[in-house]
């Protein structure tokens, strides 16, 4: 097998070996293929061996864990659409977490957004069907639609006892990579909403023109990655390596030499910032986990708001034969120090919630703290 380059997700087309040497697999595979002739000869409605078939090895997956997928040849399409800045649909990242759609993250200035939908919130239906137990990919595949078309989610959030009917209109997601601002007290800060090809480049450029707006002298910079459920590790790393004049960045540790990695920092230490704070929430997942969990072990950067995501794990994206795949985690993410992301997320150095509505307590937390130092 060639060399894995690790983004988040790696797309791999190769041959798959029909059968495996274990006596025991082979003992499986017969069991499974005599329930099977049972179920086409013996049940009472007719049905299809494809789709019994598809069901069996989505049903396999779904026992690894929750990133682990059967994608049919329209889902393994649609999931290649994520890999462009723009596609019709609501703006939000889900998941399926013990058999809820939960929602990672909704994307800025999208219609998940605007009403109101946050990290954790659970989907419990789409358009009155229920989604309990269906995969990620088949969800997002409901959620996108003709742009203008509308959806209705029942969704169930924290601290509310009965589920709430959103009807939203979907629309073209463009998906803005970084924004940034000078705030008062000469503070830069950069919101890094999704890490996507050149996503380091414009946060550099970001940074250096703030920096020559404030004639070189930046108080303290503020990297926003609330909301942020992830995207392109390499991205990340990049990002990270800015900050990070040796060692480790992050590792990525499988069950082979070829599914594990890891990535050093190679002296480019192109940011000096005097004080540098990251604020992060529930919905930092992925690449975005990586970044703050480097900067925190390194020393870096004090980490400020409330526990990430936890997800920590890479996933193979492998295409089959008949032009169906399988999106198979292959590795998880470690810090600097050792730490797992996966399930446990990245703890914040000074944790804090953000329950004012009228105000951002985190990013005031976080300007606090650069005008002390």
């Amino acid at each position: 097998m060639k060399k894995i380059t690790y983004t988040t997700l790696i797309l791999l087309c190769f041959q798959l070996p029909l059968f495996a040497s274990n006596d025991e697999v082979y003992k499986g595979l017969s069991n499974f293929t005599k329930v099977l002739d049972l179920i086409e000869n013996n049940y009472v409605d007719e049905v299809e061996s494809k789709k019994l078939t598809e069901q069996a090895i989505n049903g396999m997956l779904r026992t690894l864990d929750p990133y682990s997928v059967y994608l049919s040849p329209e889902n393994f399409n649609e999931l290649e659409v994520d890999t462009y800045g723009e596609f019709g649909g609501l703006g939000i990242e889900v998941t399926n977490k013990n058999g809820l759609l939960t929602i990672i993250s909704p994307i800025e200035d999208t219609p998940a957004s605007r009403v109101g939908i946050k990290p954790g919130d659970v989907i419990l239906a789409i358009n009155g069907k229920s989604v309990r137990g269906i995969s990620s990919v088949e969800a997002i595949r409901q959620l996108r639609g003709p742009v203008g078309s509308k959806v209705l989610l029942s969704i169930r959030s924290k601290g509310m006892k009965e589920p709430r009917n959103i009807t939203l209109r979907r629309e073209i997601v463009r998906i803005k990579s970084v924004r940034s601002e000078m705030l008062d007290g000469n503070i830069a800060y950069i919101k890094v909403l999704q890490f996507q090809k050149n996503s380091r480049d414009d946060f550099l450029n970001s940074y250096n023109k703030l920096n020559k707006q404030s004639g070189n002298n930046l108080n303290g910079l503020i990297i926003d990655l609330r909301n942020n459920p992830g995207g392109l590790l390499d991205q990340a790393v990049s990002m990270a390596d800015d900050f990070i004049d040796e060692g480790v960045i992050v590792s990525i540790r499988g069950r082979s030499i070829e599914q594990s990695k890891e990535y050093f920092a190679n002296n480019n230490y192109n940011i000096d910032s005097k004080y540098t704070v990251v604020l992060v929430n529930e919905g930092s997942a992925s690449a975005s986990e990586v970044l703050a969990g480097a900067l925190k072990d390194t020393g870096n950067a004090t980490i400020v708001g409330s526990n990430t995501f936890g997800k920590g794990s890479v996933q193979a994206i492998i295409k089959l034969e008949d032009g169906s795949g399988v999106k198979l985690t292959t590795a998880r993410f470690f810090t600097p120090k050792g730490s797992a992301i996966n399930k446990i997320g990245v703890m914040p150095d000074i944790i804090i919630k953000n329950d004012n509505k009228n105000q951002d307590v985190q990013l005031n937390r976080a300007i606090e703290l650069i005008n002390k130092n």
